[in-house]
């Protein structure tokens, strides 16, 4: 890239924007918005659907493995990236392969809403999960072509692409869950098709406006090689089934298996980006920066994604969810997150706009997000009690805001810096390796959910909390080693 290329892109004086931002935002604003729709109204009763009695309309799963194969099913969500990254770089470019991704989700919603039994969890969470991999790093990837990396509007804009993602998730969980009250598991699984339908017509209907970038296969796979690339997938997919077969790989073990191959995954992805002949000695430095934040994202979002493992327990067991006399599914607790990240993502975009320069560094950040994370889960401690359904709403309520602010100061900042620290031939793969952290704390999520009950709470609670105060001070400490190796990126 030339030192033109490097240079904040100025704006046209008269240029229609959205919110200030380029006008394309919009376009990738709202597919993200259907997709996090039809992701988080599925998920918001997928644990139920596994672990409620069959004549309560659910699987009848035990829910120690249950909460497994949540944790595991996330997890996959989030190592996809690795696969959606991959093709766009090397195959087809990111913009397509959001398209060619958003299509596979939209198949899996249909297949949980039409499939009966075990065949419907296992073929759709597959398709959604792949699916979705694809989506999440390409639409990320494709926000950051919009944007220089010193444009000051790029958090901003990150934050208001947030803003989106969890519109969609308010309404996914509250029209889901209503419908399955209502009319059963299925309805609200079709549900979640319809609105994925929605987002990909939406996105055909704008593609066209997004930059050359959009397209753009930075380090295209010789043809030679692909050969060997379609042997190497469909000898995984015939191993993977055999271990299935013969019993090997089971539900009740399928979180472990996920963590391991994440890890694996990690591994391999730092060793080939660090050691790349594309990448130079400045980039390099930027990817040692970012190892340290990794590991607090990892433990940030081992604790944050228990919202559908733990949280989703608590709400059924613990929680008081009467109103007046009316009792709230249980899946509307899912809603109450996005509620808080809709009122405050455009107070931290307005924050970090009006700062400028003077923000904290993004390892600070980081670090205040993983400790704040930590808090909230101390906040459980107070509301303990062996008394079902005793837990206060509102107090719920409060520790939900916790993990908001927390959230906010992490997680659309975590986005950002993946764009801003990947060496030119790994932009979407370093997206998908910062989902790789995401993807190791939602699958420890469901194999640390194993050791919550009721008896459990306190110790269960506080230990974890410590855990991430201390994992968020120690990056605090690291900041100014972290700030030199990054060099100009904040």
């Amino acid at each position: 890239m030339t030192d033109v290329d490097q240079r904040p892109r100025e704006r046209p004086p008269n240029e229609k924007t959205f919110f200030g931002q380029p006008r394309v935002l919009a376009n990738l604003f709202g597919v993200e918005l259907w997709e996090r729709f039809s992701f988080y109204g599925m998920q918001g009763i997928l644990l139920l659907y596994l672990y409620f009695p069959t004549d309560q309309g659910g699987l009848g799963i035990s829910q120690d493995t249950a909460v497994g194969v949540v944790g595991a099913y996330g997890g996959l969500v989030y190592l996809s990236t690795i696969a959606g990254g991959w093709v766009a770089d090397r195959l087809i470019g990111s913009e397509r392969t959001l398209f060619y991704a958003a299509v596979l989700v939209m198949a899996g919603h249909i297949a949980l809403s039409v499939l009966p039994g075990t065949l419907g969890v296992g073929v759709g969470l597959v398709l959604i999960a792949i699916g979705s991999g694809g989506v999440k790093a390409n639409a990320t990837s494709l926000v950051g072509t919009l944007y220089s990396e010193e444009d000051p509007r790029r958090d901003a804009g990150f934050s208001i692409f947030y803003l989106g993602i969890n519109l969609g998730a308010l309404l996914g969980p509250l029209l889901t869950g209503w419908l399955q009250t209502s009319y059963g598991f299925h309805i609200g699984f079709a549900a979640a098709a319809v609105g994925m339908a929605i987002g990909l017509i939406q996105y055909t209907i704008g593609r066209r406006q997004l930059s050359e970038a959009a397209n753009e296969v930075p380090d295209p796979l010789p043809n030679q090689k692909r050969l060997w690339y379609a042997l190497g997938i469909a000898a995984g997919a015939v191993i993977i089934a055999v271990l299935a077969v013969t019993g090997v790989l089971r539900a009740t073990n399928l979180d472990q298996a996920v963590i391991i191959v994440i890890l694996a995954s990690t591994l391999a992805y730092f060793i080939v980006i660090l050691t790349s002949r594309h990448v130079t000695a400045v980039e390099r430095k930027r990817v040692i920066a970012f190892i340290p934040m990794f590991i607090a994202s990892a433990a940030f979002w081992s604790l944050y994604q228990q919202q559908f493992t733990v949280l989703t327990v608590y709400s059924d067991y613990q929680l008081n969810r009467d109103i007046f006399g009316w009792t709230m599914p249980i899946s509307w607790v899912q809603s109450i997150n996005p509620v808080f990240i809709i009122i405050l993502s455009g107070v931290f975009a307005a924050i970090w706009t009006k700062l400028g320069d003077r923000q904290p560094p993004t390892p600070l950040k980081f670090a205040a997000g993983t400790v704040v994370m930590g808090i909230a889960f101390l906040l459980f401690i107070p509301m303990a009690s062996t008394q079902p359904n005793s837990a206060p709403l509102l107090g719920l309520i409060g520790v939900i805001f916790v993990f908001t602010i927390a959230e906010l100061l992490l997680s659309p900042v975590g986005l950002s810096l993946a764009t801003k620290l990947a060496p030119e031939a790994f932009k979407t793969q370093m997206v998908a390796l910062f989902f790789l952290s995401v993807a190791l704390g939602t699958a420890l999520s469901g194999t640390l959910a194993q050791y919550y009950s009721t008896d459990t709470q306190v110790p269960y609670f506080g230990i974890l909390g410590g855990v991430a105060i201390v994992i968020g001070i120690a990056l605090a400490l690291m900041t100014p080693w972290l700030e030199r190796l990054m060099g100009r990126v904040r």
